[in-house]
């Protein structure tokens, strides 16, 4: 049986907030168990006892004790360096996604769609998606204008373009407003 472990020394402005987290209903869970565990601490409470109450283990209630006693609430919510889910997709692969994203387009095809482009990349559809998401990147959306390949194309871009811009001036046989126009029903000659 280990030796007991004297009680955590907190002052009562750290105990006041430690009180507060571990009463919390929107905290993050990780910082509602190591505030509540450090209260145990604080009272006197074991290690083993602790870390049965909270279900982690022994080790880390005396990680969490350890760590207060250095920095106090200073880096409370932090998670250390090295802790935590690595990232599944590496930064150079992330990269690659992103170069082939806005640079090319799979072959015989307009855009990249996430098959494509996992099978491109040598990751899953979903690791593509989740990329795309978090860069904000939308291949299938096309923010240019595309000319069309038709010969007359831009005669006729002249002249609708010239009926926006001018739309009362005379026109010869392309006029297409086909004539007068038209008075709304039910107004005589004098009222229009």
């Amino acid at each position: 049986m280990s030796k007991p472990v004297r009680a955590l020394t907190v002052t009562d402005g750290q105990r006041e907030v430690l009180e507060v987290l571990a009463r919390s209903q929107c905290g993050s869970h990780r910082e509602v168990v190591r505030a509540k565990a450090l209260l145990m601490a604080a009272d006197g409470v074991a290690n083993a006892t602790i870390a049965a109450r909270v279900s982690v283990s022994r080790a880390t209630v005396a990680n969490w004790r350890t760590r207060f006693a250095q920095d106090g609430l200073v880096k409370f919510g932090q998670v250390r360096e090295g802790r935590g889910r690595k990232p599944s997709i590496p930064d150079a692969t992330i990269q690659e996604i992103v170069t082939l994203t806005k640079d090319s387009h799979p072959q015989g095809q307009t855009h990249w769609s996430t098959r494509t482009m996992a099978e491109a990349a040598g990751v899953s559809k979903s690791s593509v998606q989740r990329v795309w998401n978090e860069l904000g990147l939308k291949p299938h959306r096309v923010d240019t204008f595309k000319v069309s390949n038709d010969p007359k194309f831009e005669d006729k871009l002249v002249d609708v373009v010239g009926l926006y811009l001018n739309p009362r001036a005379p026109r010869g046989a392309d006029d297409l407003s086909g004539g007068e126009r038209p008075s709304p029903p039910g107004l005589s000659q004098q009222e229009r």
